[in-house]
């Protein structure tokens, strides 16, 4: 499980995400249906940036990998004015 920590101030919250979450998302990302959308809406802002194109067979490898390595810090960030943000597998 993937777990997102946040310090803001005196609030503090933690957000998990499960890894059939991240599977579900990684089969949105990768669809082609919705690469020409999110293409499309960048393209009526103006942007001349292209949402590449993602295939699953390249992510696969990239969930098992973190679900493997569970316990280590992928994120951990420290302002001046005491926000914080830990992502943790």
């Amino acid at each position: 499980m993937l777990k997102v920590k946040l310090k803001v101030k005196d609030k503090r919250f933690s957000i998990p995400v499960p890894y059939a979450i991240l599977n579900l998302i990684s089969f949105i990302i990768t669809s082609k249906r919705i690469n020409r959308i999110i293409n499309k809406a960048i393209e009526k802002d103006g942007s001349k940036f292209i949402f590449p194109e993602i295939e699953r067979k390249d992510l696969k490898p990239l969930l098992q990998g973190l679900s493997k390595h569970r316990g280590v810090i992928l994120v951990d960030t420290k302002l001046k004015d005491g926000t914080m943000v830990e992502v943790k597998l």
